[in-house]
């Protein structure tokens, strides 16, 4: 079953160029990723949802995408309340709305 991950950013101020030309630049390779799109959401805030065949490939590929995130993660500002630099979620689709 499809399945997405969502992760929420806030760049440390004068990095949205640099955080955005990062995410423009990487090619993630992992088995069962079908596309992935980086949204701005406000001043130095960013959301980025990616698709995936099943929460299998998905699982599978987070040590990779802990890999891309630290190519970028001195961009990125603590969001407070102990989340750190990133506000993942992720699940399987259980509506499709179209």
């Amino acid at each position: 079953m499809t399945a997405y991950n969502v992760v929420r950013f806030r760049t440390k101020p004068g990095k949205e160029k640099a955080f955005v030309d990062a995410h423009e630049k990487v090619s993630l390779n992992a088995k069962g990723f079908r596309k992935g799109a980086l949204i701005k959401t406000g001043e130095r805030t960013f959301c980025m949802v990616g698709e995936w065949k099943d929460m299998d490939s998905l699982a599978a590929a987070r040590p990779m995408m802990i890999g891309v995130l630290d190519t970028f993660r001195d961009m990125l500002e603590d969001l407070g309340g102990d989340l750190g630099v990133t506000d993942p979620v992720s699940g399987t689709v259980v509506a499709e709305i179209g």
